[in-house]
């Protein structure tokens, strides 16, 4: 969203930018970073392509700050999300709630995010694969601080270390996303954040 108090010409410069790097979204998140030319993400953006060099200095810079900005906006959600209650179960709900609809909605750049955090896609000589697999363990870290919280607080029992069931938690939400991916019909995604957290919340052994 552009803010309307800047002046006329600055406005006009960040929707620009914004096309631009929406497009360029569309388009890795497709074809992949090496099937997509600058001349294609202009051509989609509907902008000549000296307009992308004004904000840009070549792909790998573009690709560089769509990776960037999009992972530094879903932190900053994920972390205000989690300060919504002192609570560290209601913490951990937010938590789900607000990752699994932020990537179930933004499905283009969820294809981006995993390939980066996971280090499996275009590695930039620049090392934006390191970039943002240190974002991706800040999450890490900050929801590994609420199991630990939780476990001081006696609400959750010390059955593990909390980074790795931050790990665990993360990792569930992922195999659910990618299982709704595949086949959303057999294996829809859960709406109620629970569903996931009594895996955490209940265990598997019973009485």
């Amino acid at each position: 969203m552009v803010d309307q108090k800047l002046p006329r010409r600055e406005r006009e410069k960040l929707r620009q930018r914004q096309e631009i790097l929406a497009a360029a979204l569309d388009l890795f998140s497709q074809k992949g970073y090496h099937n997509v030319s600058m001349q294609e993400i202009a051509a989609k953006a509907e902008f000549a392509i000296g307009t992308l060099y004004k904000f840009f200095q070549n792909k790998e810079d573009l690709y560089k700050t769509l990776v960037l900005e999009r992972c530094d906006d879903f932190a900053a959600g994920l972390c205000r999300a989690m300060e919504q209650s002192e609570d560290e179960v209601e913490k951990l709900r937010h938590y789900v709630r607000f990752r699994s609809d932020r990537f179930r909605h933004n499905l283009p750049f969820v294809r981006l995010f995993l390939a980066e955090s996971r280090g499996i896609g275009f590695n930039l000589k620049a090392g934006l694969d390191d970039e943002v697999r240190k974002r991706y363990y800040d999450i890490l870290q900050r929801l590994a601080s609420v199991f630990a919280s939780g476990i001081d607080n006696q609400r959750f029992k010390r059955i593990a270390d909390p980074y790795y069931l931050a790990v665990a938690l993360d990792s569930v939400l992922d195999a659910s996303l990618l299982l709704w991916l595949d086949t959303p019909e057999r294996h829809p995604y859960p709406e109620d954040p629970d569903a996931i957290l009594n895996i955490f919340f209940k265990g598997l052994i019973g009485p």
